[in-house]
């Protein structure tokens, strides 16, 4: 249904002036407004599209009279016709272009549904030819809805100048359309409507603008738009009025600079951009990473949602840590590379986020090397360039590069990205490798379901492919090194793995990787997924260190972050009565942590009694060595966690996970490690790993350690009290 007191074909040019009134069935919730001048330009309800320009297939040649063939149902139209770029589906492409118009009220208000693509599915208006004011549709998710609801720009700045509306639809894929109807202008907004555009001058002076958030609310489009530049674009859930918590954005790059920080749809009341301040301190920084739920020795970031780590490289005796990131909320989204450093694995500086979305997508996974030999031509001083490979998440998925010659402190992307276009699906997370015996770089690729394949290049730039490889069981995030047998240099090995940590074991000719075994488990944990291991170790080192991210729901729900990394592990390739495997464990430094000792001299261990009721901690590792002897089981309570060995059936459980630990000699050696949302356990120097992801009670600081069934022998058992990593 349209306004009553007028009933045009579209296009009318000058505006329709017509009485704004809404009728009720179209938002039944929203309050019609007193009888005033209001001035209609497109009410989409004609045969054709008139004076509009129309390119591309998608929006067809006419106004649209509801749902499309194939598309879900739609509603909160008016009258009989929107435009809809639906046709042809989701593919199609095109764009609305409105023939000139004069800015005569201080809004322009409009329905819109469809995608909510910024740039690529939206209404633009261009001033002097210029993009002005944008609005993009609701959905990027499945289960989004078809309808149409209300948003407006204030345009009073433009009044009097002639401007043109343009529908855009650059998208494909899912959501991948807009949908549009009632375009007006009028003096005022219709009761709590959502405003497009608001914005919030300000000139740079600080390190940050810090950001209200509200956890679970509509999430904005903001744009820090300096010197008329679109410099950041992210979502975020902005609170309208008090926040849950406060994330921030470095601005320090922007100092001296003017700026507007732009929301594209807010309500009228809305406190968000209003509570935003400049300053040179995060706010409420006094409790990062003292909060209760905040891990005290495996990284977790400032602010924010965390996932895959990203681009481990190691360069002038620092460990760089890159990772996804959402900067700007608690849940995943806005895909960027947060950045952390540490010169021992443990000890964590965060650093400004390496990378940023741009046109060709968000900054989904990727890896790091070090250049030495300048095979980019990156190189501009004495320092050699970092140089990073990542998935640009655009439409469709490219391979791109970035660059650093100061450290990884400041990072540009290659100018002529994409390196590698799209190849096949999501095709995504490349993993990057120098392999010296051709002088050439390799890269490892996921593809598709469990597809990956192998690709060359001499550059970084120009790249080839060498060969497939598939993982039964495993998807994206591949890893591929060399490792040598029982540490052997002359027996040397190549591994192959995937998301959920299945290998392959082979051998690799510089073309084509040959498997030698069967895919095989790596962990049997339940907060271990996307790990990477680190490239340029120091020959004199000479590790393959493994950093997964530690995957575990939601338990730092309430808290102003998200996920946490797994603890960093050492891989070892050995041979065993099963063949070539993969033995993990945790990396050395990590006793830099340890405090107190508590140290339990070899005795028997027999039923109905605990060695370590007089030991309390809340952070803690536990080394333990038992010899089984006629004891069914061997059980351990951590701070109210329970790790239980079944003796018969060979295997360790903690919670709902279970692992096959064969003892050796008639013992068994556990090293677990107890930190506030995470239980590690190690087994028999190696065979079991197995990271897992809980609340552990910060009340309950008890160790208790049992046996069933008959008795055993402790031969030895350490357990150290713990300091946290964060200073």
């Amino acid at each position: 249904m349209k306004f009553t007191s007028v009933n045009f074909k579209m296009p009318v040019t000058p505006f329709a002036v017509v009485a704004f009134a809404l009728a009720g069935h179209v938002r039944g919730d929203a309050p019609a407004l007193a009888q005033r001048p209001d001035l209609v330009f497109a009410d989409f309800e004609g045969t054709n599209f008139g004076d509009w320009k129309v390119t591309g297939e998608a929006f067809g040649t006419a106004p649209t009279k509801g749902t499309l063939p194939n598309q879900m149902a739609v509603d909160g139209f008016m009258g009989g016709g929107f435009a809809s770029s639906f046709h042809h589906g989701d593919d199609s492409q095109g764009e609305l272009s409105s023939p000139p118009f004069k800015v005569e009220r201080k809004y322009i208000q409009f329905l819109i549904g469809g995608g909510g693509y910024a740039g690529k599915t939206c209404v633009n208006l261009l001033c002097d030819g210029k993009v002005v004011r944008t609005a993009t549709g609701p959905n990027t998710q499945p289960g989004g809805s078809e309808h149409l609801d209300w948003q407006a720009w204030e345009v009073g700045e433009f009044a009097g100048k002639n401007v043109v509306c343009k529908i855009v639809d650059d998208a494909t894929g899912g959501w991948g359309h807009i949908s549009v109807d009632q375009i007006i202008q009028s003096d005022r907004t219709i009761a709590g409507l959502i405003l497009s555009g608001a914005g919030l001058p300000l000139r740079i002076k600080k390190h940050y603008l810090n950001l209200p958030v509200k956890n679970g609310a509509t999430k904005r489009t903001l744009k820090l738009m300096v010197d008329g530049v679109n410099q950041r674009e992210f979502q975020i859930e902005l609170a309208d009025a008090k926040p849950d918590w406060w994330t921030f954005l470095d601005v320090s790059m922007f100092k001296g600079q003017a700026a507007v920080l732009q929301a594209d749809k807010l309500p009228e009341d809305s406190l968000g951009l209003k509570q935003i301040d400049q300053s040179d301190a995060i706010k409420d920084d006094q409790s990062i990473y003292h909060e209760a739920l905040r891990p005290q020795f495996h990284f977790s970031s400032r602010r924010g949602w965390l996932n895959d780590p990203n681009g481990l490289v190691c360069y002038q005796g620092e460990y760089h840590l890159f990772y996804q990131h959402n900067p700007y909320g608690w849940d995943w989204g806005n895909m960027t590379w947060g950045h952390a450093v540490s010169s021992d694995l443990v000890h964590w500086q965060e650093l400004p986020n390496a990378l940023y979305p741009d046109q060709h997508g968000t900054m989904f996974s990727g890896s790091a090397v070090v250049d030495w030999n300048n095979t980019t031509g990156f190189q501009t001083g004495t320092e050699k360039p970092l140089v990073a490979m990542f998935t640009a998440a655009g439409k469709p998925f490219t391979q791109g590069l970035a660059f650093s010659n100061d450290r990884g402190r400041t990072w540009t992307k290659y100018k002529s990205n994409p390196v590698l276009a799209h190849i096949a699906a999501e095709n995504r997370d490349p993993k990057m490798v120098w392999y010296a015996p051709e002088n050439k770089w390799v890269m490892a690729l996921y593809l598709d379901r469990s597809d990956y394949a192998l690709f060359s290049s001499p550059d970084l730039k120009q790249w080839k492919k060498l060969s497939d490889v598939n993982l039964p069981g495993d998807s994206e995030c591949p890893d591929f090194f060399e490792l040598a047998v029982d540490g052997d240099t002359q027996n040397p090995r190549w591994v192959f793995y995937g998301a959920t940590g299945n290998y392959l074991v082979g051998k690799f000719d510089g073309t084509t990787f040959t498997p030698e075994t069967k895919p095989q488990r790596m962990q049997n944990g339940n907060a271990w997924y996307a790990s990477q291991t680190y490239s340029d170790i120091p020959a004199a080192d000479g590790r393959r260190i493994l950093i997964p991210w530690g995957r575990n729901g939601d338990l730092h729900r309430g808290m102003p972050f998200n996920q946490m990394m797994g603890l960093p592990v050492e891989l070892t390739l050995h041979q065993t009565d099963s063949g070539l495997r993969l033995m993990v464990n945790p990396v050395k430094e990590l006793a830099s942590l340890r405090q107190r000792t508590h140290t339990l001299k070899s005795q028997m261990l027999k039923p109905g009694e605990n060695p370590l009721a007089e030991v309390k901690g809340q952070l803690l590792e536990v080394a333990v060595e038992i010899a089984l002897g006629d004891a069914k089981e061997i059980s351990l309570n951590l701070r109210g966690i329970p790790v239980v060995y079944d003796v018969q059936k060979q295997e360790l459980t903690c919670r709902d996970r279970h692992a096959a630990l064969k003892p050796a000699a008639g013992k068994i050696q556990l090293r677990m490690f107890v930190d506030r949302p995470a239980v590690d356990i190690f087994g028999n120097h190696g065979q079991l790993y197995m990271p897992m992801g809980m609340v552990v009670s910060p009340e309950n600081k008890s160790l208790e350690l049992s046996a069933k069934g008959g008795n055993a022998q402790i031969e030895s058992l350490t357990v150290y009290e713990l300091q946290s990593a964060w200073k």
